[in-house]
């Protein structure tokens, strides 16, 4: 019988991580952060990131690990994660995975391999320099496999592609092994309209808790304009109201992403959430 891993995963805002503490406290467990901003030094208040309060003495692992001025790979990701979770059971402990971050969590539960290709940093400065439908012309081109399911407007995963695809002719279908793990999905979303309204109260908090500051701080570390981009759109130029559109997308594509997983078990995030329901599956 395959050792049972819990992930936690669905919308932001939707309250992901208070839900992985309360689980942890309750079958000793430890959490592996699976958020691909929340591993950078740093990006606080702009992310969302749980702070040491609200952790209530569990253990928490892969946040704050990787320096913002350069991209932490999902490759890397992957690698830390798997270690982390042969760590926590080696401590006859239960790792619980959370996250928003849909390619984090598909890279540890369904055993993605990812090719390595070593960054290009002179063609990522000619490609940036190009409009997203520039670059998702340019990867049609070459690689019209890729093209077919990539974001079109994501410029970062563009010139990735592209990357990979000149080094190795194209970009290879990701391999997939079969998990280590038996992997229990709890999926959290929010109906649309209280969605918006946890999302407006959080940006509010953001703002007021200083995200213009933190911004500040992290230009003053070294951390370019252009870099601050490719962070999200907390980190370029915000105002509320931008951030609460941004986010209210994201949240949606989120969920576009998540649906496509079978193996997820859905709650709605408004209601009293039961833990021996929501465990039922262990």
């Amino acid at each position: 019988m395959k050792t049972k891993v819990i992930v936690i995963l669905g919308q932001t805002a939707a309250g992901k991580s208070n839900l992985a503490v309360k689980i942890a406290k309750k079958i000793d467990g430890e959490i592996i952060s699976a958020d691909s901003r929340q591993v950078y030094k740093k990006l606080n208040i702009g992310t969302g990131k749980i702070t040491h309060e609200e952790m209530k003495g569990i253990p928490h692992h892969l946040l704050e690990i990787a320096d913002p001025k350069r991209k932490f790979t999902v490759a890397e990701y992957k690698k830390l994660a798997e270690n982390k979770i042969e760590e926590i059971l080696a401590r006859g402990k239960t790792p619980i995975i959370c996250g928003g971050t849909g390619f984090y969590i598909d890279a540890i539960t369904k055993g993605v391999f990812f090719p390595e290709v070593l960054p290009d940093e002179k063609l990522r400065k000619k490609l940036y320099s190009k409009s997203a439908i520039a670059l998702f012309e340019y990867l049609k081109k070459i690689d019209s496999e890729r093209a077919k399911n990539i974001d079109p407007k994501n410029k970062v995963r563009l010139i990735r592609a592209i990357e990979i695809a000149k080094t190795l002719g194209k970009v290879p279908h990701l391999a997939v092994k079969p998990p280590s793990y038996k992997f229990i999905k709890i999926g959290l979303y929010l109906p649309p309209e209280k969605l918006k309204k946890k999302v407006e109260k959080r940006v509010k908090k953001m703002f007021q808790a200083g995200l213009l500051n933190e911004i500040k701080k992290i230009k003053q570390a070294g951390v370019s304009d252009k870099r601050l981009k490719e962070l999200g759109f907390e980190y370029n130029k915000p105002t509320p109201e931008k951030v609460i559109k941004g986010t209210l997308q994201y949240a949606k594509r989120q969920m576009t992403w998540f649906k496509r997983d079978k193996e997820i078990k859905w709650f709605d995030a408004s209601r009293k959430l039961n833990l021996k329901n929501i465990l039922s599956d262990r």
